[in-house]
């Protein structure tokens, strides 16, 4: 059986972690009663966005990860359906917090956890504020259903967290969102170019491509967001094979055969013929390699 069967849940959040976890547990419950074997949820599903504002009280929602409620509860319901489910969560390691992402494997057990690497700073997205940068590199896990790799949110933008994950051996590139409208500049829409740049992660690295996006307005103390959904999966062309609406709460479900992908991957020789030898560039902040 080589199909891999991957899912997007698209929901709004309230504030409060319980009803959120019920959300999700019942879109998760509605897209493996599809057939949904990889079930992607949005970022920091928990509870609104905080990163809207820089507010003391809400570096107090980070937990450590072992016994992490929201985690050892998905756990249980991964362990019931047979699907992986990568869980997304305010991370406290110590005194260091980060933006998580833990990776449940479709018999419930834990297989490990990303750090977000990239962390933007902007008005209405003030993440440098709650998370220090990841510190555990582009992972990649070889789960019951298929080879995921997991990026959060601003990662998405760069072509080196996709190809890093699809050198390491992905076969599908996940990537939990929480993006909406520009405080600053209600008025800019940047959902199509959020959808293309992933779509040329997928066709660049020849591979399916999930984005699961939260929607509605959540207002802050200083800002309010609302966040435009659109989320979607691509295929290995970089083709949308299915896409949410801005607004609706929406399970978005697609399948691929493994070996078809893997066939594929090789016959475009994009891997065979990469030079890293002439990428110096890539490995310095301002490209300068003198």
């Amino acid at each position: 059986m080589t199909t891999m069967t991957v899912a997007a849940i698209q929901m709004s959040m309230a504030d409060d972690v319980a009803t959120n976890v019920a959300t999700a547990e019942r879109l998760v419950r509605a897209a493996a009663k599809q057939g949904a074997q990889i079930i992607l949820i949005p970022e920091l599903f928990e509870s609104h966005y905080f990163c809207k504002d820089q507010r003391v009280e809400d570096l107090e929602r980070a937990r450590p990860i072992d016994g992490h409620p929201t985690i050892a509860h998905f756990q249980q319901v991964a362990q019931e359906l047979s699907v992986v489910l990568p869980i997304s969560v305010f991370e406290r390691s110590n005194n260091v917090l980060f933006n998580t992402v833990a990776i449940v494997d479709a018999d419930g057990s834990m297989l490990g956890i990303y750090r977000k690497s990239h962390i933007p700073d902007g008005p209405g997205y003030t993440e440098k504020y709650y998370f220090s940068p990841g510190d555990t590199g582009f992972r990649v896990w070889e789960t019951m259903h298929g080879v995921i790799g997991v990026g959060i949110c601003w990662d998405q933008w760069f072509p080196e967290t996709a190809r890093s994950m699809a050198l390491l051996g992905a076969e599908v590139l996940l990537y939990p969102t929480a993006i909406g409208s520009e405080p600053p500049n209600p008025s800019w829409d940047s959902s199509g170019h959020w959808q293309r740049v992933m779509q040329g992660h997928a066709g660049a690295n020849v591979m399916p491509l999930v984005a699961a996006n939260r929607t509605g307005l959540e207002v802050g103390v200083n800002n309010e967001i609302t966040f435009y959904g659109s989320s979607f999966i691509a295929d290995a062309t970089g083709a949308k094979v299915a896409e949410a609406n801005r607004e609706e709460e929406t399970v978005l479900i697609a399948s691929f055969d493994r070996e078809q992908l893997r066939t594929m991957r090789n016959a475009w020789g994009l891997f065979r013929d990469r030079r890293p030898e002439l990428y110096f560039p890539l490995v310095t902040l301002d490209g300068d390699i003198a």
